[in-house]
């Protein structure tokens, strides 16, 4: 009875380490499998930037203002149409600018008054044509002071050394008491090229609040 009792408690020694070894080789098997690896900080910033990071899709540099001004109001009113739209400037400049007695038109031998009755004398030339990077600007305001009816004319000298192809030009004017008239469709004709819009007319003393209320009626 003793020796049956001994196999059987040997019996049942043996089948558990059995069990046991073969509970060992299934967690080592287990363990061994390949984990798809957690996304790392540094991973999901990448996936994030990639997701909503903007697009630059500003204006920035697509809009000039253009400007000739004799006594700086229409200076005045191209820095607020700039500052509205965040533009660039470029002041039309003679090469021979213009003193206080030049645009005294008052005095019949004065160079503005010469230049009326001369129309020869109306080819000004500027100290720059082309403003810097001219091809990018896809809206173009040209401002100007009206003499005699027109816009002044060393701006027809500026509108006539470029090329306007693709670009809307929008022109103002600033006067006393003289309206836009025929002034930008003149300068249309010169230019020969680019959508002309019709323009607007400023006192000389326009505040900043209505040439900003003038733009954004533009929707540009």
């Amino acid at each position: 009875m003793k020796v049956i009792l001994k196999r059987l408690c040997g019996l049942l020694m043996a089948a558990t380490m059995l069990f046991g070894l073969a509970a060992c080789g299934q967690t080592s098997q287990t363990a061994e499998q390949p984990q798809e690896p957690a996304e790392t900080d540094q991973t999901a910033e990448a996936a994030s930037t990639d997701e909503t990071e903007p697009t630059d899709t500003a204006a920035g540099g697509s809009v000039l203002v253009a400007y000739f001004s004799a006594t700086g109001n229409t200076e005045a009113a191209a820095g607020y149409i700039a500052d509205a739209l965040g533009a660039d400037t470029f002041a039309i400049t003679p090469a021979e600018p213009y003193s206080s007695d030049d645009l005294n038109w008052s005095d019949e031998n004065s160079r503005v008054s010469r230049e009326h009755e001369d129309p020869a004398l109306q080819t000004v030339a500027l100290a720059e044509t082309t403003p810097e990077n001219w091809e990018d600007y896809d809206t173009v305001f040209i401002g100007y002071p009206i003499w005699w009816g027109v816009a002044a004319w060393p701006v027809s000298s500026f509108v006539e050394a470029n090329d306007f192809t693709g670009k809307t030009v929008i022109p103002f004017c600033t006067s006393s008491s003289s309206s836009l008239g025929e002034s930008g469709t003149l300068l249309e004709q010169v230019a020969g090229t680019g959508e002309w819009l019709e323009g607007q007319r400023f006192s000389g003393g326009v505040s900043e609040e209505t040439v900003a209320a003038w733009v954004s009626e533009l929707d540009i």
